[in-house]
Formats: structure tokens, C-alpha cells, sequence
């Protein structure tokens, strides 16, 4: 019987937990690689170019002169990624 819970935790890790925390590493390593000048996309889809870092806050121009602060969790790599090459600010 404790076989059967330790190959159901197992199977819970390979397929549930392992690749979430893979997810969240490659998450934070991407927040530590940001810097000014990135265009990036927020988890809401806000778009925007880096202006200023402080800790955890992020400041984005978003357009000639409208400024925001955002967690820099909340910039999302998946979303940042899937932008167009070209710049969208300018």
C-alpha cells in the first residue's frame, strides 16, 4: 500500500510540480536579466519600454510621456517573447 502513495507522489511530481518549478526558474532568471531600454509585456498585456529598475519595481514608458510602475513580477517572459522583433515604442 505505501508503494502505491509513493508512486503516486511520483507521477504527481514528474507531471504536475517539476515542470511547474521549472517554469518559475526560468521566470526569475529572466527577472534578474532585465534591464533599462528592454521592451517588455506585462502578465495584463501592457507593453512597454524599461526606464528605471528599483528592486522589485519596474517603471515603463508607454508611450512619449505616460509612465508606469509595475512588480517586476508581474513582466512576463512567455509574453515579452511572443512580441514582434520589430519596437513597438518609439
Amino acid at each position: 500500500m505505501i508503494v502505491f502513495y509513493i508512486l503516486i507522489f511520483g507521477i504527481m511530481y514528474f507531471f504536475m510540480l517539476r515542470p511547474q518549478i521549472k517554469k518559475q526558474k526560468l521566470q526569475n532568471e529572466f527577472g534578474n536579466q532585465l534591464k533599462k531600454g528592454d521592451q517588455v509585456a506585462t502578465t495584463s498585456g501592457i507593453i512597454g519600454r524599461i526606464t528605471k529598475i528599483e528592486e522589485n519595481i519596474v517603471e515603463l514608458q508607454l508611450d512619449g510621456k505616460t509612465f508606469i510602475k509595475v512588480l517586476k513580477s508581474a513582466i512576463s517572459k512567455e509574453a515579452t517573447d511572443s512580441l514582434p522583433a520589430k519596437q513597438i515604442i518609439e
